[in-house]
């Protein structure tokens, strides 16, 4: 008898996934408990073993395919054709319109067409009574360009994420240096996850999200951490950063940076942080801009830190130095409240 697998709801609302990787083959015997397939989802992958033992007789979403819960992926056991269908596009008879006229375009767009290399005759243009467009001649230039890939996996879901969190999210930056001479840079981002914890408990609306009409501020201190992999650029959750020691905040960074870097996070890991911190390192240039991790209110990046000339008492002497820079959302956090929280932030740094 066959058995027909569906995509499982994976929790916390998800209510689609992406087939990563098929780690079967039509024809191929599996066990129960056998991995089966990798779905793409929320910024993880997350390996799912097969519920059933037998022949994998129907693989019926390919990879890279963005499904919604409860699709029919795979047909295990029984014939070839006792599985579900696969969709096909259904082909219907329809009328069609004349085709216009090839190659009508303005002189302007000839010309660009011409610079360009676009024979018009080859178009079926867009515009009024089928003219050739502008945008005609230069998507036609532009698609023979370059090798092309589908956006797939993590890159994906990170596009989707910074896409929306762009749109909607009107923020600003604000920016000033801090003195790190007195902070240990091999547990730079423990220090930094424990002082931003505790300026947030001074300033609260930075660590609250947008619901709605409504500001929802929270009280636990879970701090997402970007981490760059191999994949793309993930953002594992720290939790309780208030209560805990640095040497215990730098134990937990390190496990779960290893786990990114691994692909073997947990759905779990990546989601509920209230806000984030990201340390550029050595390549991220002076300061950054980054974009709000959303559905958080702010973000604070560290820039790239190294000796630098300041004014001590007078006298110009050598420091190391580095930006620090707060991202927030607008609607939420005024720029007062957010440069305050900065400067607390930079004080408990300096101080160490």
């Amino acid at each position: 008898m066959a058995y027909e697998f569906k995509l499982p709801d994976l929790g916390e609302g998800l209510t689609e996934g992406e087939i990563a990787r098929w780690l079967v083959s039509e024809g191929q015997e599996i066990g129960e408990d056998d991995p089966l397939v990798e779905i793409q989802t929320d910024k993880t992958t997350v390996e799912i073993p097969s519920p059933a033992a037998g022949t994998v007789t129907s693989i019926l979403v390919e990879e890279g395919k963005v499904v919604p819960v409860g699709t029919v992926l795979v047909v295990i056991g029984g014939d070839s054709g006792d599985g579900a269908p696969r969709v096909e596009p259904k082909r219907q008879a329809v009328s069609q319109p004349a085709p216009a006229a090839k190659g009508r375009a303005t002189p302007l767009v000839r010309k660009i067409a011409q610079e360009l290399g676009v024979d018009l005759d080859s178009l079926t243009g867009t515009g009024p009574q089928g003219r050739v467009t502008e945008e005609d001649v230069r998507g036609a230039a532009a698609s023979g360009e370059g090798r092309r890939e589908p956006l797939r996996g993590v890159r994906r879901v990170i596009a989707e994420h910074m896409a929306r969190a762009h749109r909607e999210v009107p923020a600003v930056t604000w920016v000033e240096e801090c003195d790190f001479s007195g902070v240990d840079l091999e547990v730079l981002v423990p220090i930094v996850l424990k002082a931003v914890a505790e300026s947030l408990q001074a300033f609260p609306e930075l660590n609250a999200r947008l619901e709605r009409d409504e500001i929802v501020f929270l009280d636990r201190y879970d701090l997402g951490v970007a981490v760059q992999t191999d994949a793309g650029l993930l953002v594992p959750v720290v939790r309780d950063c208030d209560s805990r020691s640095v040497d215990e905040l730098g134990a937990e960074v390190r496990r779960l940076a290893e786990s990114a870097r691994a692909g073997k996070l947990a759905p779990e890991e990546l989601r509920g942080s209230t806000f984030t911190v990201t340390s550029a390192g050595k390549l991220g240039g002076l300061l950054q801009t980054p974009i709000v991790n959303h559905p958080e209110v702010a973000i604070l990046s560290i820039g790239r830190i190294g000796e630098r000339p300041v004014v001590r008492d007078g006298a110009v002497v050598a420091a190391r130095v580095g930006y620090v820079s707060v991202t927030f959302d607008h609607r939420v956090v005024d720029g007062a409240r957010a440069a305050e929280f900065g400067l607390d932030v930079i004080r408990r740094l300096e101080q160490r």
